[in-house]
């Protein structure tokens, strides 16, 4: 193995190798401590050290990386205590994640360290938020994100990679070539001769590097940081290693040929630079013998403070509180509480707006009202949006906060959240409510669970244009907000009408909370209200009250509320209370009591389909709480069971308003 040391000075060099020790030794005893029970996993990253140690102190502190479970180098080498980190392994709430975390699934702001997910490719494009963001800011600043060969077969690799390549994005993508997924190897994983030659595809630089030489990986993350920030744009690293261990411990590693192994040995990243050391005379045996020494005393040290941890206490309250960044007060903003039926709007400037143009005021407003909120979607610059909501606002706001997205969903997602760990806002605009779906992952296992996990906020709005009753079929028609109401961390909001879409869209962009804003496609030009002109917020969480009744509660919202407004018009014989529930998520309990209050008999509607839909939930929950005072069965009138048809007339027999009357009906003469 050849080092080459250039201007490097031999405090820097015996830096280097205490740095590069540091986790080889906290491993070996790891895997004591996991063969003597005292830790319950390990993924170990013996023999690729040199990747995650190198590459870290190539970077400046407060820059971000992205790691994987396999790179312990990266958090000794933002000196992270070894004590705080054993009780992170242990699950102690003294830990970094209070124990709601494992091994290396956790990040910390002080120390610039994004926590992983376990599938592994989307903190790639999280990576494109932050160098977004450094960009933004004209920062000379890249952030760093780690993945293995076999991460790269994943979409998230292809979209974060695009993304960051079509935006010019300061940002280093590392690959840690192992050889091997968990046990499968890379003839199964890939066909191309080098992983580094996708860089090419994306109009990208790349390079491939002896991954075990600490100093090649320096001088290389150092030159290529410097490419990055010089020129504004991605670079891709593939670092050839391999690992000694199994995927993790239990897995064993009887699929690798002995030989590998053996070979392996040979190029071990430690030994041969601690070799190499002694025999150019920057350091002794002795003086290495005495590094040992002094970080196995260190370990020991460290290890009697972890082990020294309190007991986990599960605290109900405390885990309740913490799946939500909490909102600060903000002083200044009229909040607009229009939630009983007979409520007023304050007397304000107001105008008759269409529901699309509410939502377009409300944005609007936003923009200028949060400097940092940066809007992000396919078309939605020049064009405008599919739905033209974003029209002019790039002329306005600029292409650096009104940005036209590549087709990846996912990698948008992340880039937002990305955005978050900078300070930045962010609303994403699904083209489609349908199209979701490749941006699930991020949304439920990254937005939605960060803050619970380490305390990072997710300042992120998704605005899903949403429903059907506009004959667009089985790809643009769903209603499938329900998926989301499953998720805790997230917020889904749901409004019916003009002025509530205007205010509740500021609060959740004013929200430091993952906000899924769904907007009824068939409400944006067919319903109309009064609309203050000024900027005020619709409370999340809590419904309105839109008709008194004393016969019949319909509990619903979206499209829903005006098939009951209209069916109540339709009957004035009867007594028929409406309750519009606006957010799904957090639920308002205390007004679906007082409505089952009103009226004993309750009948919930949706234009979900009806399995699985909400309604099922707050059915379940009215026959667990509001038993006493129901006069009958809860019922629900919801959507066909079947993907939604294209024809207008299939589709009108597919929706629940087709059924509504015949449900009432049976609920009042039950």
């Amino acid at each position: 193995m050849n080092f080459d040391r250039k201007d490097l000075t031999d405090k820097q060099l015996l830096d280097f190798y205490q740095s590069i020790l540091w986790p080889r030794m906290i491993e070996e005893k790891m895997l004591v401590l996991l063969r003597q029970g005292k830790i319950s996993k390990w993924f170990s990253g013996i023999g690729q050290e040199a990747i995650a140690v190198g590459a870290t102190l190539a970077l400046q502190p407060d820059e971000w990386i992205m790691p994987m479970h396999r790179n312990l180098g990266v958090f000794t080498t933002r000196k992270m205590s070894l004590s705080n980190l054993f009780m992170q392994w242990q699950g102690a709430q003294e830990g970094y994640s209070k124990g709601r975390e494992r091994s290396f699934h956790f990040g910390n702001r002080e120390h610039h360290i994004c926590g992983m997910i376990s599938h592994l490719g989307p903190q790639l494009a999280i990576a494109d938020g932050v160098a977004l963001a450094y960009k933004l800011r004209n920062e000379n600043k890249v952030s760093l994100a780690f993945t293995g060969e076999g991460g790269t077969s994943e979409g998230d690799f292809h979209e974060a990679l695009n993304v960051a390549a079509v935006w010019d994005l300061p940002v280093i993508f590392i690959i840690e070539n192992n050889g091997y997924g968990l046990s499968t190897p890379v003839d199964e994983q890939y066909r191309c001769i080098s992983l580094v030659d996708k860089a090419k595809g994306y109009g990208m630089e790349g390079v491939q590097i002896d991954g075990n030489n600490i100093l090649t990986v320096y001088d290389t993350i150092k030159g290529v940081r410097d490419y990055c920030i010089r020129n504004q744009k991605p670079y891709l690293v593939e670092c050839m290693t391999f690992r000694m261990r199994g995927h993790e411990e239990a897995s064993g590693t009887k699929y690798v040929p002995q030989k590998l192994f053996e070979l392996w040995q040979l190029k071990d990243s430690i030994k041969n630079y601690e070799r190499w050391l002694i025999e150019t005379g920057v350091i002794t045996e002795m003086k290495v013998a005495e590094i040992r020494n002094e970080l196995k005393e260190k370990i020991e040290t460290e290890l009697a403070v972890g082990f020294n941890h309190k007991a986990v206490v599960a605290d109900t309250d405390e885990e309740m509180e913490d799946v939500y960044a909490k909102s600060e007060t903000r002083y200044g903003i009229q909040v607009i509480d229009n939630s009983k039926s007979s409520s007023r709007i304050p007397h304000l400037t107001s105008s008759e707006k269409r529901l699309i143009d509410a939502i377009k005021e409300g944005l609007h407003q936003s923009m200028q009202h949060h400097p940092n909120l940066i809007l992000m979607g396919q078309d939605i610059a020049e064009y405008g949006g599919a739905f033209k909501i974003t029209e002019g606002f790039v002329q306005e706001f600029g292409k650096e906060r009104v940005r036209n997205t590549p087709l990846c969903e996912s990698a948008i997602v992340g880039t937002a959240l990305g955005l978050s760990l900078e300070g930045y806002k962010s609303m994403m605009e699904m083209q489609f409510a349908d199209f979701v779906t490749v941006g699930f992952n991020q949304i439920v296992n990254n937005l939605a669970k960060i803050h619970y996990r380490w305390g990072q906020n997710a300042d992120v709005v998704i605005r899903m244009p949403t429903g059907g009753g506009v004959g667009a079929g089985p790809f643009h028609s769903q209603s499938n907000e329900a998926w989301f109401t499953h998720v805790p961390g997230l917020k889904v909001v749901y409004p019916s009408t003009s002025v509530d879409a205007k205010g509740l869209l500021i609060a959740a962009i004013n929200d430091p909370n993952p906000v899924l804003f769904f907007e009824h496609k068939a409400l944006y030009r067919s319903v109309s209200g009064t609309v203050p002109e000024e900027y005020y917020e619709i409370q999340i969480g809590k419904a309105r009250h839109v008709r008194e009744g004393d016969e019949i509660s319909i509990i619903t919202y979206g499209a829903g509320v005006h098939w009951a407004e209209d069916y109540a018009a339709e009957h004035p014989e009867i007594s028929i209370d409406i309750l519009d529930l606006r957010t799904l998520l957090p639920m308002d309990y205390f007004s679906i009591r007082e409505a089952v209050e009103r009226t004993g008999r309750v009948l919930i509607l949706h234009e979900d389909t009806l399995t699985g839909g909400i309604g099922g939930e707050i059915a379940a929950w009215i026959a667990e709480n509001c038993f006493s005072i129901l006069d009958a069965p809860v019922m629900r009138c919801a959507s066909l069971d079947t993907p939604i048809p294209f024809s207008i007339e299939l589709e009108n027999n597919f929706l629940a308003k087709a059924r509504l009357g015949e449900t009432l009906e049976k609920l009042i003469n039950y």
